[in-house]
């Protein structure tokens, strides 16, 4: 531009030796709007280079983004990715607890169903017809109720011949069922009891229920199957405060419970795993 400009001022000295002056006034004329362009030029070019410096700076800005984008495209694909996993696993998961509980009912399901047809079973196979004898089925277990005087005489605890025919029939049952057990519970009243070396109503009812435990061991129960216990006066059926009643208290129960551990043992392992999967 410098030389440009050096150029024309030659070229007005030159002209100005050789021209009138009319000539040189429009030659100056020209010559400024020559440097009025050149100057409105190089404004526009200036700001030619401003913007094409901002919009530079904009496309690095933009392709900036344009990385942060990728790079967030491909943590969330990541993403996507281990969320689909967590999906099917959590899905698995479900399906296997779903056959637990499955599992669990089918055994509550046979547990009840093999218990009420064993219940069934005794109540018939037992069959005695006494006023004197109850027998009732709670949860699943057979309980036979003798009144104290089929079974001993007063303040005794050696068995009468009588009880010896009805735990006659109370044996057939237990021995057609050796994975039964049959506890002998007796219970007195809540008169004081002191005879021989039997110190009070606690060592009489134990008396008596090891007393009948031997009956059913005589008559072919196995051992192994006969649970004593002795309840004193601590379970009473009604009040001690009549005679009636107190003979009510005086009674022997006998209670047949199946063993069933193996369908309790699955339903107890199958909620430790159902808790355990939870936690």
């Amino acid at each position: 531009m410098k030389k440009l400009m050096v150029m024309s001022v030659s070229a007005l000295l030159v002209l100005s030796s050789c021209v009138s002056k009319k000539q040189y006034a429009e030659l100056e004329a020209k010559q400024k709007e020559t440097q009025d362009l050149l100057n409105t030029a190089t404004v526009k070019l200036n700001s030619c280079l401003s913007d094409k410096a901002a919009a530079d700076a904009r496309v690095a800005a933009m392709q900036e983004q344009v990385a942060d984008l990728r790079k967030s495209n491909d943590n969330l694909q990541v993403l996507s990715a281990k969320g689909a996993s967590n999906v099917e696993k959590t899905l698995e998961s479900l399906k296997e607890k779903d056959l637990k509980i499955t599992r669990l009912q089918d055994a509550l399901t046979k547990k009840d169903s093999v218990t009420l047809a064993i219940v069934t079973s005794l109540k018939k196979a037992v069959g005695i017809n006494d006023p004197d004898i109850e027998i009732n089925v709670e949860k699943g277990v057979v309980f036979i109720s003798i009144a104290d005087k089929l079974l001993f005489q007063s303040g005794s605890y050696n068995v009468s011949t009588r009880a010896k025919e009805i735990l006659d029939k109370v044996a057939t049952v237990v021995k057609s069922k050796p994975n039964f057990e049959c506890m002998v519970e007796a219970h007195t009243d809540n008169v004081p009891y002191q005879k021989g070396v039997l110190l009070d109503n606690w060592d009489l009812s134990v008396k008596r229920a090891t007393s009948v435990v031997r009956v059913l061991e005589d008559l072919g129960v196995n051992s192994a199957q006969l649970v004593a216990a002795g309840r004193s006066y601590y379970v009473p059926l009604v009040d001690n405060n009549t005679a009636e009643n107190r003979a009510k208290n005086r009674r022997t129960r006998i209670v047949v419970m199946p063993k069933i551990d193996q369908f309790y043992e699955m339903v107890e392992e199958e909620m430790k795993n159902l808790s355990a999967e939870s936690n």
